[in-house]
């Protein structure tokens, strides 16, 4: 079986605003069920392909600031 999830996530969010989005981040991060997780990777690979290079340091500044113990 092939299943494409980056297809799916995109389509099931596509047209969505930012409120909408919000809401599906926030309510994926407070389910904290594993299978949240992969949708979540799908958005940020989007969010990365989008972004520029100023907002991709931005970016791994603070993942680098979350991560550390």
């Amino acid at each position: 079986m092939d299943f494409n999830l980056r297809g799916a996530v995109m389509a099931n969010v596509a047209n969505s605003s930012k409120d909408q989005l919000q809401h599906t981040i926030v309510d994926a991060i407070q389910q904290g069920e594993e299978k949240y997780l992969p949708g979540l990777g799908v958005l940020f690979e989007a969010l990365w392909n989008h972004a520029t290079e100023e907002q991709k340091q931005s970016m791994l500044e603070t993942l680098e600031k979350a991560v550390k113990k």
